[in-house]
């Protein structure tokens, strides 16, 4: 073990990820969301692993993330990335350099787009995004009409894709899910020749109705369960483990770590781990968090900068035993939930400090 912690991305389990992904999508184009440096787990080795599995299209946040994305993938390796922030002032030409398809999701985002597209003298790719229901980015329906009413608002854009996102699909029986299927429908009709995607991770397994040409999964792609909670069919592709510090014996009445907030009434045997907020292990997963150690769940008890600690029993433990804080059996819907947050949210917090490995990289 490394003196402190390390972070394994699994690319093999992560194509495995894929292939489910694919297969649940039934047809539909499914283009990997490797936003904030691919869930902060690397895009560029992410996204070379993806395209090896047969991916062409991607999706970004920033522009800035979508040129390192392209570099990263090089022109051995075509692929379309579209950027969902859309069109920023004064980005068209770091856009057109660089390849990369801006989702417009304003009124504002579409004029700029047909200006410059008017003094390149050539058509600009573009997707349109339309708000069904979040409140976010994207048109509303109102304005996606009132743009394709207009005889010049969208000369010169090349509108290959509409798209949408859902609020709610986490929940199945959530009826959002069927008020924003109904809207965007809406839309695509507007947009007959565009290609058109709704769904995210979640959104995949709501059937196939909200499939439509593309599907979009992000954080399913790393394991995280379409429901939020852990799903069998997907793998763990981080791993964080880091080796015990120390092992010590408490007495009733004893206070461990920072403040009086935890102070144990039994005797207590903790193992002491080298890996705390500093390498992202957020500090509210003290409630509820488990570690695995010596093949069961061990109770976070705190969680400092360096180190947290865990209550071990009777366990086998010793001095620079390996602690798994996420990976395959302490799952990352778990460690979300006893953090009172998302996957997503573990995941991108997980920092550049932990020695990284990557297994099955092209």
């Amino acid at each position: 073990m490394p003196s402190g912690a390390r972070l394994t991305i699994d690319l093999d389990a992560l194509a495995r990820n894929y292939a489910v992904l694919r297969a649940e999508a039934a047809g539909a184009e499914v283009a990997p969301v490797l936003k904030s440096d691919g869930y902060g787990l690397g895009a560029a080795p992410i996204a070379r692993r993806l395209w090896a599995e047969g991916a062409r299209s991607f999706f970004v946040a920033r522009l800035a993330e979508g040129e390192a994305l392209r570099a990263a993938l090089s022109p051995e390796r075509p692929a379309a990335v579209y950027v969902l922030d859309g069109l920023g002032d004064g980005e068209a030409a770091r856009l057109v350099a660089a390849g990369l398809t801006p989702v417009l999701a304003s009124l504002q985002q579409i004029a700029a787009a047909a200006a410059h597209a008017a003094t390149a003298g050539r058509p600009l790719p573009v997707a349109i995004g339309v708000d069904t229901g979040m409140n976010r980015q994207g048109l509303t329906v109102e304005e996606a009409r009132a743009v394709v009413q207009s005889t010049d608002r969208l000369r010169g854009l090349d509108i290959g894709l509409v798209m949408s996102h859902l609020g709610s699909a986490a929940e199945p029986e959530n009826p959002r899910n069927r008020s924003q299927l109904s809207r965007f429908l809406e839309v695509r009709a507007l947009f007959p020749a565009a290609r058109a995607s709704l769904a995210a991770s979640a959104g995949i397994f709501l059937g196939a109705d909200y499939r439509f040409d593309q599907v979009r999964p992000g954080i399913s792609l790393f394991g995280g369960g379409p429901r939020e909670r852990p799903d069998g069919r997907l793998n763990a592709v981080a791993s964080l483990t880091a080796p015990i510090l120390d092992v010590r014996n408490l007495n009733p009445g004893d206070l461990l770590g920072y403040g009086d907030s935890v102070r144990v009434t039994k005797p207590t045997r903790v193992a002491v781990v080298a890996t705390g907020y500093s390498d992202g292990i957020i500090r509210a997963a003290k409630a509820g968090g488990h570690a695995w150690l010596a093949g069961a769940p061990r109770p976070i008890l705190i969680v400092n900068m360096d180190i947290l600690v865990i209550e071990i029993g009777e366990a086998e433990a010793a001095v620079g035993d390996p602690v798994e804080l996420l990976g395959a059996k302490a799952q990352l819907d778990d460690l979300a939930a006893a953090a009172g947050t998302v996957a997503h949210e573990v995941l991108v917090r997980l920092s550049r400090r932990a020695e990284r490995v990557y297994l099955g990289e092209v």
